[in-house]
């Protein structure tokens, strides 16, 4: 709750429109960077398009905007997912095909079992 009583949700889910997947498939490990349109229009935008426009200034990930900013892993990708079709950010598409690297996986299963 804010401090004047109202939940901080309420707005970016009014913002997407009630919204809680983008148009396209959003990875939450994709990585989002603002266009030169984006810098340049972002300030004209309400304030949670501009915030992720802001925020991306520097390469974010899905999931890092949507800790960032404090909002659900959801709003986060609508409101992406709705820069990206603007041409107001780029997101780059994650290799969902990948095999994961064997190795790696088997020190994290190791690390983990440490713990």
């Amino acid at each position: 709750m804010n401090t004047d009583g109202s939940s901080p949700f309420v707005r970016p889910y009014a913002v997407t429109g009630g919204r809680t997947e983008s148009y396209g498939p959003l990875a939450i490990e994709a990585l989002v960077l603002t266009t030169a349109r984006g810098r340049e229009v972002m300030h004209t935008l309400v304030p949670e398009y501009e915030a992720v426009c802001r925020t991306c200034a520097e390469v974010k990930s899905v999931a890092e905007i949507a800790a960032l900013l404090g909002v659900p892993l959801g709003v986060a990708g609508v409101v992406v997912g709705d820069l990206a079709e603007y041409g107001l950010v780029v997101v780059e598409p994650t290799d969902g095909d990948a095999v994961p690297d064997i190795q790696l996986l088997e020190r994290v299963l190791s690390g983990l079992e440490n713990l």
